[in-house]
């Protein structure tokens, strides 16, 4: 377990800087490393912790995120693009797998070490969006969506400054020592959320903090600790003086409004104009979409393939310059997402693991003998109100980073009631073997993109096709390069994106 813990700490810190200089793969170059880092981590740590997972009580939630999990795998076999389908499965599969080794750490004692690790990463991926802000260019940042840091999008940063800070203070907050450079990491990570101008982060992160006063305030213990208190006003000092900071420094961000920080927080709620509108339009077509597939949804990972087909004229959720394809290739929401990609039974059980983990939260407030198990409580709550609520307005855990550190933050706070039923080996297995599929296929994506980047022969190409055939532009680029096998790759990226404009082109005159 000691070996588990050191891999999970080591993967917590990985994620946040796997990146590759792949970049005619912009979005891609970012995730695909994040995610071989989340899966390896899962199964790594899955592996040496077999023994004891076997040991460990069985709850309520467990059996409902292993009946989500099935029931994408069920879905995901029947999707169009089921190279999707299965990369988004194993996101999901590996969420589960930390978060049943995380709670297993806890049970025997590494809560506090998890949580550290957890908080580290979530000041690193502060301090690469900062370093962004104030002028460091390197190709391990991307120059859109700044600042993004090692996570490529000024969004994704703040979507995990929302829903970490918690980490961040329950580490400063119950630190024997160190106490000081706990309250700097809130500072740097809340510094970057007001920087990102990320109106879902800054809603969530207003839930946030509401849910962790309101926690600190109704639990006895933590109410009369003295000490936590005074702690927290000096985190607050210094959280302040950070956020003067980061505002009044010359920075290299560029934004087109005088006032930005002040324009954002005037339109935080503003769903009439701009992305706020295009979100309900988005949101509204999506939700028919979910209505001609009402038991299993679309499957994993292929919203952005079917999707324009029930699009609205005008979406602004299409490209301009790619017809028959979406700007992004997932909804600007988890839960939008779940309903339409895995019907609303997977969402609903979903929903429900949620509300289990919250409700554990609750009762772990409630009962707890000392203000450390308290504090861990309103984490716990905490961390939960922001994924959920990062989550209705942007996508979250549908990527690597966000599942990692939830999924195992979720874990290593949460207690499971003293009932004896093993997890199910059979359950592990199977979720296990989800998440080193999603491993190869991350080590296979990454092969095809170095040669697509280095090579422009077809023979070179042909094979990449082979140990990747679900790459969409590496089919189209085979097809466009003619010859004899022109109309087999053309064909192999009409079936991977049937709306698609650029395949249905290539594809005309192939019998």
């Amino acid at each position: 377990m000691r070996a588990a813990l050191r891999v999970i700490q080591l993967g917590a810190l990985a994620v946040v800087l796997a990146v590759t200089t792949f970049f005619s793969f912009e979005l891609d170059r970012f995730f695909i490393p994040k995610e071989l880092v989340l899966h390896a981590t899962a199964v790594l740590a899955a592996l040496l912790a077999f023994g004891t997972l076997r040991e460990a009580t069985t709850t309520t939630v467990d059996r409902l995120l292993a009946f989500y999990v099935a029931l994408g795998a069920l879905s995901a076999a029947l999707a169009t693009n089921r190279w999707l389908g299965m990369r988004a499965l194993a996101i999901s599969a590996s969420g589960v797998l930390l978060f049943w080794v995380a709670r297993r750490l806890r049970e025997q004692g590494h809560a506090r070490a998890v949580v550290a690790g957890l908080a580290v990463a979530v000041v690193a991926v502060a301090i690469t969006s900062l370093l962004q802000t104030y002028g460091l260019e390197t190709t391990l940042f991307s120059e859109n969506r700044i600042p993004g840091g090692t996570l490529g999008n000024r969004n994704f940063v703040a979507h995990v400054a929302a829903f970490g800070l918690p980490l961040v203070l329950l580490a400063a907050l119950g630190a024997q020592r160190r106490f000081f450079l706990g309250a700097t990491g809130a500072a740097l990570v809340t510094a970057s959320l007001v920087l990102t101008r990320s109106r879902a982060a800054w809603l969530a992160f207003a839930a946030v903090v509401v849910v962790f006063l309101a926690a600190m305030l109704a639990s006895p213990p933590l109410r009369r600790d003295g000490r936590t208190w005074r702690r927290l006003f000096t985190v607050i000092v210094f959280v302040a003086a950070g956020v003067a900071a980061a505002l009044l420094l010359p920075n290299a961000l560029r934004w087109k409004s005088r006032n930005p920080y002040m324009q954002t927080v005037q339109h935080v709620t503003d769903y009439e104009r701009g992305s706020g509108r295009g979100r309900l339009v988005q949101y509204e077509q999506t939700l028919l979409m979910a209505l001609h597939h009402p038991l299993l949804g679309v499957g994993p990972g292929n919203w952005a393939v079917r999707y324009p087909e029930h699009a609205a004229r005008h979406d602004p959720s299409l490209s301009d310059g790619d017809p028959g394809m979406t700007t992004n290739p997932w909804p600007s929401s988890d839960w939008i997402a779940w309903i339409a990609e895995r019907g609303p039974l997977a969402v609903a059980l979903l929903a429900l693991a949620f509300l289990g983990i919250a409700a554990s939260g609750a009762r772990q407030l409630v009962a707890a003998p000392d203000a450390g198990d308290a504090l861990a409580a309103a984490a716990l709550l905490a961390i939960v109100a922001g994924a959920i609520v990062t989550g209705l307005f942007d996508a979250v855990l549908l990527l690597a980073l966000p599942s990692f550190l939830v999924w195992t933050a979720l874990g290593a706070l949460s207690s499971p009631p003293p009932k004896h039923r093993p997890l199910p080996a059979l359950a592990v297995i199977a979720i296990l073997l989800l998440s080193a599929g999603g491993a190869a296929r991350s080590v296979a994506q990454l092969a095809v993109m170095h040669i697509y980047e280095t090579h422009g022969d077809r023979a070179s190409l042909t094979t990449a096709a082979h140990l990747d055939p679900g790459n969409y532009r590496l089919q189209l680029r085979l097809a466009r390069m003619g010859g004899h096998a022109r109309c087999q790759h053309a064909r192999a990226a009409r079936a991977l994106f049937p709306n698609a404009g650029a395949a249905a082109q290539l594809v005309r005159g192939c019998r």
